[in-house]
């Protein structure tokens, strides 16, 4: 694993949970090669593992989440065009296929591709002093793969006005439009300015670690399977899927559970 993407386990109201930090604080934690090649290993391998609950994605400091692509070098904006997947649409895809929860711990500024990054993700808690923007036109280009990921999250007409201008929103302002679930409350002063992210960061966690491994892992796969479909195709999808459900483990345990009024234990399977 390269420097520049960080990653960790943290045991987390007893279970695990992947920490994965782009690392590139003095550039903003632009993305580079090595950040987006350790993001696709990292999807890769919590799927293989069953015991990996969830994915918390963010940056280095409390300056940035992702500023996109690092505009410091000459070579930003080019690639073997005779290689028809891109390194950073292939780590959209690997979200995609996730059933793995993923949550963006929003620490900083999240502008262009580190919006795409944060559009990946199933959800998204942002301290209250981040910033979100497409700044692209700004450069003479577009947000182009970010709006394969975005354009489901937000309003057309948000999303027009993002792209199309350039400027950035508040936290507060990225919160009304469906962008991110949550802001952190400002820090008291003198304190840690991320200790109120991370406490809020802790609590969504938590309402999610507690519930069956087996029902998120195949709910995301149908959540995301249903995403694209219309809706003679989707409840058909969804009339195959609910007999799975029942047949699971997880799903014998959480009746027995319920009946029982006991805390359940989950198999995960």
């Amino acid at each position: 694993m390269s420097n520049d993407l960080l990653r960790e386990t943290r045991t987390l109201h007893g279970q695990s949970v992947m920490w994965l930090t782009i690392n590139r604080e003095e550039r903003r934690n632009a993305m580079s090669a090595e950040v987006l090649r350790g993001l696709g290993q990292a999807f890769d391998d919590a799927q293989a593992d069953r015991s990996t609950r969830a994915i918390v994605l963010t940056g280095a400091g409390s300056k940035a989440f992702c500023a996109g692509a690092d505009l410091q070098t000459s070579n930003t904006f080019v690639q073997d065009y005779s290689e028809p997947y891109a390194n950073l649409a292939n780590v959209f895809r690997k979200a995609k296929m996730s059933t793995v929860p993923t949550v963006a711990r929003v620490n900083g500024a999240c502008m262009a591709g580190g919006m795409g990054l944060l559009a990946m993700c199933d959800m998204a808690v942002a301290a209250p002093h981040a910033i979100f923007g497409l700044p692209e036109v700004k450069v003479g280009v577009f947000p182009a793969q970010v709006l394969a990921v975005l354009q489901h999250q937000i309003p057309k007409r948000v999303l027009t006005e993002l792209c199309i201008t350039g400027e950035p929103v508040a936290a507060s302002e990225a919160l009304a439009m469906n962008l991110i679930n949550h802001v952190a409350d400002p820090a008291p002063a003198g304190a840690d300015p991320l200790s109120t992210l991370d406490a809020k960061l802790d609590w969504l966690l938590g309402r999610l670690l507690d519930k069956s491994p087996a029902a998120i892992r195949r709910g995301l796969y149908m959540l995301k399977k249903m995403e694209s479909l219309g809706f003679e195709e989707s409840i058909s999808f969804a009339e195959s899927q609910i007999a799975l459900f029942t047949l699971s483990e997880d799903a014998k345990e959480g009746q027995s559970a319920f009946q029982q009024k006991r805390k359940a234990n989950w198999s995960g399977r």
